[in-house]
């Protein structure tokens, strides 16, 4: 496995709640902001390549974020089947966990818009990244 995978992301002003804490909706474009770079990075995809869609997302939320707290999300891929992969995702504040979360992307086909096979190059630099076993 390569280095873990982590981004950085920013507590903006908008993201807050009347307490002033990151609204729970906000952790989702957090997930979103770590997925898009792993895409970018890890399976070598620009942005307007990007033929996933979210099937599933789960949010445990274990500490509120607040504006002056400066967020890092660490991503790995736990499953890489053959249309779709599933992430992990902690979202960490001074090392402390301030949520976990999953999603579930599938891969579709531009034109029809259903699940289509992950094409073998996104799949190999995937599982070179996290070391993971190619499907039997």
């Amino acid at each position: 496995m390569s280095a873990e995978f982590t981004v950085d992301v920013p507590v903006r002003y908008r993201d807050l709640d009347p307490l002033n804490h990151v609204n729970h909706a906000v952790y989702a474009s957090y997930l979103e902001a770590a997925r898009t770079d792993y895409l970018r990075d890890v399976a070598e995809l620009h942005s307007e390549d990007i033929s996933f869609v979210i099937a599933n997302l789960e949010i445990s939320y274990e500490r509120p974020i607040r504006m002056g707290d400066e967020p890092t999300v660490a991503l790995s891929v736990s499953r890489l089947g053959e249309t779709s992969c599933t992430m992990r995702y902690e979202i960490r504040v001074d090392g402390d966990i301030a949520a976990t979360a999953e999603t579930t992307i599938v891969h579709v086909d531009p034109e029809t818009e259903r699940p289509s096979p992950i094409p073998d190059g996104i799949a190999d630099r995937i599982r070179a990244y996290e070391g993971l076993e190619a499907a039997a």
